[in-house]
């Protein structure tokens, strides 16, 4: 800039300033000599680029300062899109509940957490030496206000359940025994292509605090060899029969490779709730059970049961989750 100005006040670059203003300044008398030739090109190239300095400074995004991110902001059309998906989904849930005779949609359930909770046994419900063995536990310590569905043995095989559980996208956990299940290995397996986890609950549904522990082994380890040949995966849940065990159970169950034993909070029938707590309410991260029965068991259907536990569940402001999301 100091050469800019001296060869302002020696007039070398009055003309092209001046130009620049739209205001007309008189030719230098000077006789031009090669070297004032030289100083006013090279005073022309300086102001050019200072120019193109300032016109490229003001056209184009100012950069961050070092150590500083760029702000990466979904284009406005992306967001749009989302909330059309949002809008699209709260829509198609309105229409299947009310296909499937509820009053309400279902709740949608929060994202499954980052960090999954730190489950232990439930006081009360352990064993002798239980420490190494499976935790077993009833509830699920998240601040979410979400439950988590569980459904027993395999009794029922109702085609009505799958499609009404699949158009209202509810989660749930399926634990099965063998002598039930053989029946139609089939509708279990359309189950599992929908997203459903298919657990233990050993293959002849015995009450296993009778067994010896190998017995008990045999039943745990047999039908995770059922499991993993019919649909391909080992179960890392073991639910015992009748919600029964003993430290043998465990044992057991940590040999064939079962990681966790839930049991329940709730269990909820076609014409009634039962509940394990005094105050026979839901609680946030509550497990609730239910069993695979239909009209020979019970008054009514699957979705005569589904529809007793959404109209609860959503009264109260809960979602249904999925339970290996926080395990």
């Amino acid at each position: 800039m100091r050469l800019v100005r001296q060869n302002y006040r020696n007039g070398a670059i009055g003309g092209a300033l001046a130009g620049a203003r739209g205001t007309a300044r008189p030719a230098p008398t000077r006789p031009r000599t090669k070297n004032h030739r030289s100083r006013t090109t090279i005073t022309l190239l300086t102001v050019t680029a200072l120019a193109a300095g300032c016109a490229e400074a003001t056209s184009t995004t100012v950069k961050p300062a070092p150590g500083q991110q760029l702000l990466k902001a979904p284009p406005a059309r992306a967001m749009d899109a989302y909330a059309t998906k949002l809008r699209q989904e709260q829509r198609a849930r309105a229409t299947a509940a009310k296909r499937w005779g509820l009053t309400k949609p279902p709740l949608p359930a929060p994202p499954a957490p980052k960090k999954k909770p730190a489950i232990s046994t439930r006081n009360g419900f352990e064993v002798d030496d239980h420490e190494g063995l499976p935790p077993v536990f009833t509830t699920i310590p998240t601040k979410d206000k979400v439950v988590f569905l569980t459904i027993d043995d395999g009794a029922e095989k109702d085609p009505a359940f799958l499609r009404m559980m699949s158009e209202l996208k509810i989660p749930y956990t399926a634990f099965l025994s063998d002598y039930l299940v053989k029946e139609d290995y089939g509708y279990f397996k359309k189950m599992q292509d929908r997203g459903v986890v298919l657990n233990n609950h050993t293959l002849n549904h015995r009450y296993m605090p009778n067994l010896s522990y190998e017995r008990q082994k045999q039943e745990i380890c047999g039908m995770q060899d059922v499991i993993e040949k019919r649909y391909g995966k080992r179960p890392a849940l073991f639910r015992p029969p009748f919600g029964n065990y003993n430290e043998d159970t465990l044992r057991a169950a940590k040999a064939c490779g079962i990681k966790a034993a839930p049991l329940w909070n709730e269990e909820v029938f076609v014409d009634r709730w039962d509940y394990r707590e005094l105050d026979r309410d839901l609680h946030p991260g509550d497990i609730v059970l239910s069993h695979f029965r239909g009209k020979e068991h019970w008054k009514g259907t699957m979705p005569d049961m589904v529809r007793r536990f959404l109209k609860l569940v959503t009264d109260k402001g809960y979602a249904v989750a999925r339970i290996e999301d926080y395990l």
